[in-house]
């Protein structure tokens, strides 16, 4: 039961226990001093007065409390001549009065009749005396409300502090869209509100705060949070929400803020009144930009307008209670806060989502563009390179004068160096894309460092130093492995080593570290006495592109991607690759790896067989070679007939359908990307119709990207463009037989 209804009321004095009776009104209560007449005039808002009641008890069994709110600002409550209930310290100055505000329950004296008094003082604040009822009822009743309510009260404030953390952190850990730094902010601000204000819950559980603090918190926590707000509105929707009127807005909050901070309390809390009305605006503004969102169908704007819909009713409630016109039940206001904030957190969350896809849709995109220009670029540079390359072969076949060989080895060797930077481009951008497989298949690691070794001791005898090889003896069983990646990476760690010594020598070193009857570990190393590496840079040699001098100046070529590409094959396998350094005394790149070993001989597809000396290993031979640069038509007919062929040009894949005669041609060179139709439906149809002569596929495309496709429309080789003459002999040779 509220002790609501007409009240002693002795003004400027602060009656005890002993004081003798005095001149007194009867006023309503609870009612504010300055909706409070005395001797017919209304009281000022600061002063202190005295308030007298008597209460008549029902019989009861149960201890009986008050529940006592706060007043504006201090008070001190009297029960049949006992202090039961105190907030501050009420005096007659300024300097005597000590506010303070806190709900507090205060058992009361098993007794039939119960006097009241209620000392109250205000010096502090704009408004004075009480405005909330005091509550008379069981003990424990009490007690569990007021326990219920707290919980409500730090369970949602705890909500919103999280909920603040949690954008705040997305905004500086993901991406950095304002609304949602907007959006953390007003959390976080807003959160203290639920249990610092209303109930005052935080100053029951910590009853030393200062009052002065937590009465600017609450104050600034309202004017930074509805500022906060409308800007989050704003940056949520900024093709709905008018720049100037909320960044107007928005100023009007922060000029509330400053005049919090710089004046006292007796001036700045006359500010609530009229920034409430304020409030009004501001919700009823954002819910029409909600509207208009809705109208043009923005992302995530339907739970925009039903979150400012909960949030417009939520503060016309709290408004009416405000005023004293409504008392809202707790669980209402609860739901409408959190009802608000989970709308809100689906906005966000429903944006965050939206930019994401956005954004993965963008980078899938960019990655199929650059592979899609890099496959382009590849074709375009592999072309032209087939015939430099492919003519400089010829000329070197045709007895050059010495000068002239070595004029033609300097474009080889510019040739082949342009060829491998374009491969390493390729390889790392198709490492990146994660198109990389590996094929198990038997293999000897001897073998394969032998012939590595051997491909690249005129490098190293060029240079002036050794090229050794160190191999454990113990090493004599194959394994299953990748073998063109295996020697992919020691080629690259050798020719770097190579590259890097001016003086001394490159060894490749191979040590079983343990071996059972199902694995075998090596570790391999590449040890070099060349430059060294200095500590701070050995981490970035691993990075794309990167080199140890990337100055203009730089003795050094290459793209810097042979140690990154390495690195990365490596690692898809699980395997790390390391490096130790001294500068001016060489590097170490070691890593160990542990491959299964292959119980089984390899079963693998017979080799072309070796061409022999001849000077016509193709006599009587009939080849159509399908191609459209002339160039290239140019370098592959001048190869044939030095090998004693016979050729027949098509341009295109359907010129090819209409000039194969298998009774004339036993075997087709086919070009895969050509105009009018390209080599995949030419081979398609040819296949179709019945053909089955040797089709090979002469491309500028990398062998592992078309490899798939053209074996399964029917093509039975590939040789990648530039071709090496020998290679291309032979794959010839295997497929066909001379008259």
């Amino acid at each position: 039961m509220v002790l609501n209804g007409s009240w002693q009321l002795y003004w400027n004095s602060l009656r005890t226990p002993t004081s003798p009776p005095d001149y007194h009104e009867n006023v309503p209560f609870p009612t504010l001093w300055s909706n409070t007449t005395w001797k017919g005039q209304p009281l000022p808002s600061q002063g202190f007065a005295t308030y007298e009641l008597t209460v008549l008890m029902p019989k009861s069994t149960e201890t009986l409390a008050l529940r006592v709110p706060d007043v504006y600002c201090a008070y001190r409550l009297y029960a049949n001549g006992e202090v039961i209930a105190q907030n501050g310290v009420p005096g007659t100055s300024r300097a005597t009065t000590k506010p303070y505000w806190s709900t507090q329950l205060s058992p009361l004296p098993a007794t039939d009749t119960i006097r009241l008094r209620l000392q109250v003082a205000n010096f502090h604040h704009s408004k004075g005396g009480p405005y909330k009822s005091i509550t008379v009822g069981s003990l424990a009743s009490l007690r569990l409300h007021k326990d219920i309510d707290d919980a409500f009260d730090y369970f949602l404030g705890g909500c919103l502090f999280m909920g603040g953390l949690f954008f705040l952190g997305l905004f500086l850990f993901g991406r950095s869209n304002y609304y949602i730094l907007y959006f953390s902010f007003f959390c976080l601000f807003y959160s203290y509100r639920p249990f610092g204000t209303r109930n005052y819950a935080l100053h029951s559980l910590f009853p030393d705060l200062p009052w002065a603090l937590t009465l600017h918190a609450e104050y600034l926590s309202l004017f930074l949070a509805v500022t906060m707000f409308v800007l989050y509105t704003r940056a949520l929707y900024p093709e709905d929400a008018n720049r100037t009127l909320y960044y107007s807005m928005a100023g009007i909050g922060l000029l509330f803020t400053f005049i919090t901070l710089l004046t006292p309390p007796t001036i700045f809390t006359y500010l609530i009144n009229p920034f409430l009305g304020l409030l009004f605006f501001y919700i009823g503004s954002a819910f029409y930009v909600h509207v208009q969102a809705v109208r043009h169908r923005r992302s995530g704007a339907q739970y925009a307008l039903l979150s400012s819909g909960c949030l417009l009713i939520i503060i016309l409630v709290i408004m009416l209670e405000y005023f004293g016109l409504f008392t809202p039940s707790k669980l209402v206001i609860f739901l409408g806060y959190l009802s608000f904030f989970f709308l809100q957190s689906l906005i966000l969350s429903f944006r965050f989502s939206t930019t994401l896809k956005k954004a993965k849709e963008e980078a899938e995109l960019g990655l199929r563009t650059k592979s899609e220009f890099l496959s382009t670029m590849s074709h375009e540079i592999r072309t032209p390179l087939n015939s430099v390359i492919g003519m400089t072969h010829l000329l070197m076949k045709d007895d050059p004068r010495p000068d002239q060989k070595k004029h033609l080895d300097a474009l080889l060797f510019s040739g082949n160096n342009l060829l491998s930077i374009v491969n390493d481009i390729l390889d790392f951008n198709k490492i990146e894309a994660g198109k990389i497989m590996f094929v198990q298949e038997p293999v000897s690691i001897p073998d394969i460092a032998r012939h590595l070794i051997s491909s690249l001791e005129a490098a190293a005898h060029e240079a002036g130093i050794t090229l050794t090889l160190n191999l454990d003896p113990s090493l004599t069983q194959q394994v299953l492995a990748d073998k063109t990646r295996i020697s992919q990476v020691l080629s690259n760690l050798v020719q770097n080593a190579i590259k890097f010594t001016h003086e001394g020598g490159v060894e490749l070193r191979i040590k079983v570290e343990k071996q059972d009857q199902e694995n075998s570990t090596l570790h391999f190393s590449v040890e070099d006495t060349g430059i060294g590496i200095p500590a701070e840079k050995q981490k970035l040699i691993f990075e794309r592109f990167t080199q140890i001098d990337s100055s203009a100046t730089r003795g050094f070529s290459g793209t810097g991607l042979g140690l990154a590409i390495s690195k990365r094959i490596l690692e898809l396998q699980g395997v790390t690759l390391r490096v130790a350094s001294e500068v001016g005394v060489g590097s170490t790149f070691y890593f160990t790896q542990t491959f299964p070993l292959a119980h089984e001989l390899p079963t693998e597809k017979p080799s072309p067989p070796p061409v022999t000396a001849s000077e016509k290993p193709l006599e009587g031979v009939s080849i159509l070679v399908v191609e459209d640069n002339s160039m290239n038509i140019l370098v592959v007919q001048n190869f044939l007939k030095r090998w004693g062929a016979e050729s027949e040009v098509a341009k295109n894949g359907q010129e090819a359908l209409d000039l194969l005669d298998p009774s004339r041609h036993q075997l087709v060179l086919m070009d895969l990307h050509m105009p009018v139709m390209d080599g995949y439906e030419a081979t398609r149809r040819l296949r179709e119709r019945g053909e089955t002569l040797p089709i090979i596929a002469l491309t500028a495309s990398m062998a592992l990207d078309v490899t798939e496709k053209v074996l399964a429309i029917g093509i039975n080789d590939v040789v990648v463009k530039p071709f090496n003459p020998n290679h291309l002999l032979q794959v010839i040779s295997h497929y066909v037989k001379p008259d």
